[in-house]
């Protein structure tokens, strides 16, 4: 049961580092509008530590998502299968829908 929790708070710890991340926000900024020192919360996105259902609810409310947006690692692909995703969408996607994607791509990293 040990190893499965803690593999279970390594996956949230890396799904709250990876919103933050998409976010633009520094571990510091975040830290500081949640009120905890940087040292806990990376210790948090590193799955070291338990944070209480509080910390859960105001690193939502600073994140600007849903309560469940923080468990939902197991939907987040790895690198290989987005870029497999991106590549069959771009390879049968229609001229409208590519051209939004690409607007959007364009619109998050300028």
């Amino acid at each position: 049961m040990e190893n499965k929790s803690g593999n279970i708070k390594h996956l949230i710890g890396s799904r709250i580092k990876q919103l933050r991340k998409a976010r633009g926000v520094s571990q510091e900024a975040l830290s500081e509008k949640i009120g905890m020192s940087s040292k806990y919360l990376s210790s948090i996105e590193r799955g070291q530590e338990n944070p209480t259902l509080d910390t859960f609810l105001r690193l939502t409310k600073a994140l600007e998502v849903d309560v469940f947006e923080l468990f939902n690692y197991s939907q987040t692909p790895s690198p290989k299968e987005a870029k497999k995703i991106v590549l069959d969408f771009a390879n049968g996607g229609d001229k409208m829908k590519l051209e939004v994607v690409a607007k959007l791509i364009r619109s998050l990293f300028p």
